[in-house]
């Protein structure tokens, strides 16, 4: 079969192949870290242009929910539909059947975060637009993993549905 030459250079070859990969490893490693370097060498620094920026403009939010189109809240819903259902049962999370208007954390037979079920008030459209912007920022410590939705009229319409699909 084999000789003993040729194993000691096959177990040489493979010994000094995992010796090249090892080393190529750690240089890398050293090289491309960025949290190895405490800051950056050299920061521009940008003079301010002197140009105000405007305020962002305040939208009236019961003006936006008056004008929601239902037909797009039902398809921004999709985003909401892998975790929360229609139907009155529960899924990931409670379902949102009724959800307007109703106490928060009040699903009888769901188990809600502390951050959640220290709320009071109901979800009332205003309330449940501010929660659906930022979660996490409106209940800080909410096991919702959602991260929001941006658009002052997305919040709108999914809202006007949530209230076009309850009992």
């Amino acid at each position: 079969m084999f000789d003993t030459m040729t194993m000691t250079k096959v177990a040489g070859a493979v010994c000094g192949a995992l010796l090249i990969l090892l080393l190529g490893k750690w240089a890398a490693e050293g090289l491309y870290h960025a949290e190895t370097y405490s800051e950056a060498a050299y920061v521009i620094e940008v003079a301010d242009s002197g140009v105000e920026e405007e305020p962002a403009e305040e939208v009236n939010f019961d003006e936006l929910l008056a004008s929601a189109d239902v037909e797009s809240g039902a398809t921004v819903f999709r985003k909401c539909s892998a975790c929360h259902k229609l139907d009155g049962s529960n899924g990931t999370g409670p379902h949102l059947d009724g959800s307007v208007n109703r106490d928060i954390a009040s699903v009888a037979e769901f188990s809600y975060s502390s951050a959640l079920s220290g709320l009071e008030g109901d979800w009332v459209p205003e309330e449940m637009s501010q929660f659906l912007e930022n979660p996490r920022g409106y209940a800080p410590g909410t096991t919702m993993g959602f991260a929001g939705l941006n658009k002052p009229q997305d919040r709108a319409d999914v809202i006007a549905y949530l209230q076009s699909v309850s009992n």
